[in-house]
């Protein structure tokens, strides 16, 4: 508390403390525990102690800025000038399109947002669980030393035994890296492999992100409009080196690419000599009957390099994600890692390795499959009784759904109106390699709205729907 209130500036440097007695008194506490708290901020040099006087807080102690320069020290004084930063960037990031949502999204009744995190959902008990056994001596001395570019041994082993299996992919040890999440490893596939002259061809309608990451590499970016079975399979890939895809729960649409479909892609990446980038988006979270393989699966000439996410669909602040790539690659890929951030925690994939391993994982997708299609029914009862004019793309899992809204619609002001009224939304537009977009679109999620209330947000939503046709906006 001493600490903070001098951080804070509610003690002036050089103000007298009380003496330890009446500290004591003051706090209810023995006097020793005063005197000891005394001492170490005095050795950290928060305060100074002055014989016969007490304590201070040390008078060359600014709040705010622990080692401010004297006026008149030592130090440069020349002309001053502020630095030009723009001139000196290579690429304007922030001027790239990208999906924002407000940073308080919570405190909005009806938040139709993808991606975001659903306390009610939580495994709190197994997931702390998992962390204090990861906290145990002997686990301890595993993941504190710097790892420098190896993975746990133990969360390798569940990726691959546990996890790919269900995707119909069999790998090796060698054949897996862990990620901070599956656009960490957009990132590094795309700073190893595309270059200037690298021609990449992605889903149109897709994932913002990706483009975004593929842009900084190379302007030969080719869209392909996605139908309702995903990508189309034409001559249009026959002239490009790289190809990113969602087969499995396409983004944003949420379609799936028919096992036809992914056979005659991989037939013409082989005969065309590219290379397909597989982000299995959400391929595992489906409402019914069983997942198509990934296209991983399907693969035997390595021409498939497989991104996956371990956390996105319940807990994406864990950050956590997998590439699975031939050995020579991921060897790459790990001397890359090493040069960004080394590796992920090592403590928080030991902690998820014991979450995999003692059944938690399997169990928390499950509930997650049953909230979000009881959520995704009651969204479509919802769509279907208050905005019958919108069009929705058929919905075989996930947490969204991806809608049509009249033409002439302005999605930017539906956003508006509607989160005034206290229901968020996520206009379409952003998915679109051309602006404006080719229509108005939404992408509505269920993962983080109570079941109780998509009904009354979506009502809203109709509500706001109607009054900017009746003005035509």
């Amino acid at each position: 508390m001493l600490v903070s209130a001098i951080l804070d500036g509610r003690i002036a440097p050089g103000a007298p403390l009380p003496s330890g007695r009446e500290m004591a008194d003051q706090l209810s506490v023995a006097r020793n525990t005063v005197v000891l708290a005394y001492k170490q901020l005095s050795d950290e040099g928060f305060l100074q102690s002055r014989q016969r006087s007490g304590h201070f807080v040390n008078p060359e102690f600014v709040a705010g800025q622990h080692a401010a320069p004297k006026q008149g020290g030592r130090g440069y004084s020349g002309v001053q000038a502020s630095t030009n930063w723009h001139t000196r960037l290579r690429l304007r990031t922030t001027a790239q399109r990208s999906i924002q949502k407000p940073a308080d999204w919570q405190k909005f009744p009806y938040p139709f947002l993808y991606g975001q995190f659903d306390a009610s959902l939580f495994p709190t008990a197994n997931w702390r669980e998992c962390c204090l056994k990861a906290l145990s001596v002997l686990d301890i001395r595993d993941w504190a030393p710097d790892h420098i570019n190896r993975d746990d041994d133990s969360l390798v082993q569940q990726i691959r035994t546990r996890v790919l299996p269900r995707r119909g992919v069999w790998a090796a040890t060698d054949e897996i890296m862990v990620t901070v999440g599956a656009q960490h490893a957009m990132y590094l596939v795309a700073d190893l492999l595309i270059g200037e002259d690298s021609r990449v061809a992605l889903e149109d309608p897709g994932y913002p992100d990706a483009r975004n990451i593929f842009a900084r590499r190379t302007p030969h970016l080719l869209p392909i409009a996605v139908d309702h079975h995903g990508l189309p399979i034409d001559r249009r890939l026959d002239h490009v080196d790289y190809l990113y895809v969602t087969p499995s729960h396409q983004c944003p649409t949420g379609v799936t690419m028919p096992l036809e479909r992914r056979l005659e892609l991989l037939r013409r990446a082989d005969e065309r000599d590219f290379i397909i980038i597989e982000d299995d988006f959400e391929g595992e979270n489906r409402f019914g009957g069983d997942p198509i393989p990934a296209l991983k699966s399907l693969d035997r000439n390595n021409r498939v390099i497989y991104i996956g996410s371990l956390s996105k669909s319940w807990a994406p602040g864990l950050r956590l994600g997998y590439i699975v790539a031939p050995p020579e690659l991921i060897a790459e890929f790990r001397a890359l890692r090493r040069l960004m951030l080394r590796h992920p925690s090592a403590f928080i994939q030991r902690a998820f390795a014991l979450f995999l391993s003692l059944g938690h994982h399997d169990f928390q997708m499950r509930r997650i499959a049953l909230a979000h299609n009881e959520r995704c029914r009651a969204m479509l009862d919802a769509l279907a009784q208050h905005a019958p004019q919108c069009e929705i793309t058929p919905i075989v899992g996930g947490g969204s759904c991806w809608v049509r809204l009249p033409d002439g619609l302005s999605t930017s002001t539906l956003q508006q109106q509607a989160a005034a009224k206290g229901v968020l939304l996520e206009p379409g537009d952003v998915f679109f390699f051309s602006t404006p977009a080719p229509g108005s679109f939404l992408r509505l999620g269920f993962q983080s709205i109570p079941n109780e209330a998509i009904g009354p947000g979506i009502a809203i939503l109709g509500q706001v729907i109607r009054s900017l046709q009746g003005r035509g906006l």
